[in-house]
């Protein structure tokens, strides 16, 4: 079946389609679908869906407390709400209801369980959030870096010797993980303030990714090093040289190109 096309804009969004993004039955098609999405009333359709009715007003009344309201933290806030009920009730098959739902946005709640399981240790949480690196909806894998992204940055030694073994994985959206959930500055993240200081901390990552087959990943690796030179250009400039002489392949002269283009 041919991927369907969302719509550029939020009222060109069929009603019908609308409705099943609300419902929870389908997942959105672009960023314009991801945004229109009503999240309370998606809370409220899932929930009874998944028989889970009454942790509607309790989620609802997360969502009324924040001081910020956006698209991303009434994610993590119902996510984090749902894991806090599933501890307290032993409701032990609701993280596995959530990720293996329909709706992009409710598979992103899944991750929000790991994130916040403090038992879990950097290599358990690498291994969990695996899954929703891998998963087919570029939404998804945008929310897992950042679910675990925290716990990367308090154990970055381990997380960076870690994710190198994801660098010679054959799926593309791992690979693209260990670059992205890495990257220095990164968008919408918290800052890595020791790659920001050192970044060659991370070359056996970029090594294996200098050349990648995978146009996703090679955008993630230049956007890394674009990243580090804004605070290291000398540092990007000599590793840019050195594998142009080294390599000088186009997938390494693409991944260059976006890495030194403000410089």
């Amino acid at each position: 079946m041919e991927k369907r096309k969302g719509a550029r804009s939020m009222k060109d969004i069929p009603t019908a389609i609308l409705e099943q993004l609300n419902r929870g039955e389908i997942e959105s098609a672009n960023l314009t679908e991801w945004l229109a999405i009503d999240k309370l009333l998606l809370v409220e359709n899932v929930l009874a869906d998944l028989k889970r009715t009454a942790y509607i007003p309790i989620v609802l009344d997360g969502i009324a407390g924040l001081k910020k309201v956006t698209a991303n933290t009434i994610n993590q806030s119902v996510g984090h709400t749902l894991y806090q009920l599933s501890k307290e009730r032993g409701d032990k098959e609701l993280f596995g209801l959530l990720k293996n739902h329909k709706s992009d946005s409710v598979r992103c709640w899944a991750t929000y369980f790991i994130q916040y399981n403090k038992e879990m240790l950097i290599s358990g949480k690498l291994k969990a959030i695996s899954d929703f690196a891998r998963d087919t909806h570029f939404g998804v894998r945008e929310i897992s870096w950042m679910a675990v992204r925290q716990d990367i940055i308090e154990n970055l030694e381990e997380s960076l010797n870690l994710l190198q073994e994801w660098t010679k994985d054959g799926n593309e959206n791992i690979r693209r993980f260990a670059s992205e959930a890495t990257r220095p500055r990164g968008v919408w993240a918290t800052h890595i303030t020791e790659l920001k200081v050192n970044p060659s901390l991370a070359l056996p990552i970029l090594e294996v990714l200098k050349a990648d087959s995978s146009k996703y990943v090679r955008d993630s690796v230049g956007n890394w090093l674009n990243d580090a030179a804004k605070d290291n250009p000398l540092f990007v400039k000599e590793v840019c040289d050195e594998w142009m002489r080294e390599n000088g392949s186009k997938e390494t002269a693409y991944i260059i190109k976006k890495g030194i283009r403000n410089l």
